[in-house]
Formats: structure tokens, C-alpha cells, sequence
């Protein structure tokens, strides 16, 4: 038989809470009906879902594959009912889940989401910040956690299961501290998300770059200690659209690294109108101007 609604969203309160006991208080329940539940669960899907443990229940491998299909099937349900309703109003209402680096976050969703928002008041934006590490942004979209996701992607990557689709390519761009007498001096300024292959073979090949590297948290604090005269940096576009006071931005020229940004969803997910319209504002040339 298959698994209720009911008894899907209790497996994720056992994912997200660690324990039976939490989880059934999130729901309802005690600790011995929701031990109850899962184990009628895992009989039905014919796996164990959840190691149990002193610590706690955590997902075994065939938990965390049952998981992500259990957050896909509640947010088709979810959209089921929100764009019936939207349609029967003439408009799109409900949440769209969207996952953004901390960049296109900052820079790249509020106009996006203010057009949108305004041509539909009823839509509800829910942005999550991830950093574009490992899996990324396009890892939420995968694990059932986001509709949408703004991800950067080399040209032989691939996301199999998911569907990607161009927005822009965006340069990198020199920085350094305005009226230094010789900023080629200064360390060079780094951090863990900028992983772009093609940007690391480039840096591989500019013999005039500092030797001496400086990593820190993110772009934002590079930039921040950059006008503080701390050292240089070679930063993507976006990052330096409101750069601070201090600071001096040197195009690189032609052969400059680029990073390539894309949408990512599910066959799925890209079939909801909330998407399908986020996705249009994402392309509009305002966005990306």
C-alpha cells in the first residue's frame, strides 16, 4: 500500500528533528506511535528507513532516497492545490522555493522577486541562502528542499536527474585598494566558493598575480578587505555591482575568467507556473544588466 501524506511528513520530522521523540512532538504524537508509524512504513516501502540509536534516528541510504522522493511528492501536493486555486482567481498564488548562492541572493533576486510579487501578490518568494560548495544550490533542488535553484556550472558539467537552463555568463573582474602606489604587492584574496575550473586554469597562467594568498570566509569579506587595503582580488561581477568606498575595479581583457550561471529544477518543478514565471523575470535583461 502506499504511504499517506500523513505518514510522509512524519518521516521528515524524523529526519529533521534526529529523534522519534521529537518528532512526535512536532506532530502530535508519542514516541511509541511514531515507532509504530515507521516501522509500518518501512514494512510497506520494504527497506529500513532509520538507524536507531542512543543518539537518536538517522536516515540509513535507503532513508535518505525515501526522503527526497517523500519532499517531492508533498510539494506536488502542495502545488496541486495552490495552482487550482490560483487558477480559478486568475493568478499564481502560494510558496516558490528558491536556492541561491549568497551573491545572486543579494544582487540578483530582489529585483527579480519584487517584479514578480507585484504581477502576482499572491506568490510567497521563500529564498534559501546555500553556499556553492559540493552539491550547491543545485543539490536543494535534487534533495526535494527547493523548487528553483540559481547555481554556477563549468561547460562540461552535469546534473543528472535535473534540468538546467542558461541565464547569463558574467566576467571576473580585478579589485584592489584605490590609490595604492603598487597593489601587485598586496597577497591575493581568495575563498572556498570560487571553484570554477576554468577560473583556476586561468589564475594557473597569469604570472603577474601575487604569489602570497590570503583565504577567507566569502566574496563579501574579500571585497570588504580589499577597501581596507588588505589585498587584491579577482571577483565575479556580481559581487561588485554595489562595491564600497575604496576600492578600484580593472577590467582583465578579453581572455578575463568568466563563471556561468544557470537555473536548475526538476521535470517536475519546472511544470509549476510559479516557476515558469520566476524563471521568465530570472531572463528578463534587467536581471541582468
Amino acid at each position: 500500500m502506499d504511504l499517506s501524506p500523513a505518514e510522509l511528513r512524519l518521516l521528515i520530522a524524523v529526519e529533521s528533528t534526529g529523534s522519534f521523540t521529537a518528532a512526535g512532538r512536532e506532530v502530535g504524537l508519542s514516541q511509541s506511535a511514531v515507532s509504530h508509524a515507521v516501522r509500518e512504513s518501512e514494512r510497506r516501502v520494504g527497506a529500513v528507513l532509520f538507524e536507531r540509536g542512543r543518539k537518536g534516528a538517522r536516515p540509513t541510504p535507503a532513508g535518505e532516497r525515501a526522503l527526497v522522493h517523500a519532499r517531492q511528492i508533498l510539494r506536488q501536493l502542495e502545488l496541486l492545490r495552490s495552482e487550482a486555486r490560483g487558477a480559478a482567481a486568475g493568478s499564481i498564488t502560494g510558496p516558490v522555493r528558491i536556492a541561491a548562492f549568497r551573491t545572486a541572493a543579494a544582487h540578483l533576486l530582489p529585483p527579480v522577486l519584487d517584479r514578480l510579487t507585484t504581477r502576482f501578490p499572491g506568490l510567497r518568494p521563500q529564498v534559501l541562502v546555500v553556499p556553492e560548495l559540493g552539491r550547491g544550490t543545485a543539490g536543494e533542488v535534487a534533495d526535494g528542499r527547493a523548487d528553483l535553484a540559481i547555481a554556477t556550472l563549468d561547460d562540461n558539467a552535469e546534473l543528472p536527474g535535473l534540468r538546467h537552463g542558461e541565464l547569463f555568463t558574467e566576467p571576473y573582474l580585478l579589485v584592489h585598494p584605490a590609490g595604492h602606489a603598487n597593489p601587485r604587492t598586496l597577497p591575493l584574496l581568495d575563498w572556498p566558493e570560487n571553484c570554477s575550473s576554468y577560473t583556476r586554469h586561468w589564475w594557473a597562467t597569469q604570472d603577474w598575480l601575487p604569489p602570497r594568498r590570503l583565504d577567507v570566509a566569502d566574496d563579501s569579506v574579500v571585497l570588504s578587505m580589499v577597501a581596507q587595503g588588505i589585498g587584491i582580488a579577482i571577483l565575479p561581477k556580481l559581487t561588485l555591482l554595489t562595491p564600497p568606498p575604496g576600492v578600484e575595479i580593472v577590467d582583465l581583457g578579453p581572455d578575463r575568467p568568466t563563471r556561468r550561471l544557470v537555473h536548475v529544477t526538476t521535470a517536475a518543478a519546472r511544470h509549476s507556473l510559479a516557476v515558469r514565471e520566476l524563471i521568465r523575470e530570472l531572463r528578463a535583461p534587467a536581471s541582468i544588466s
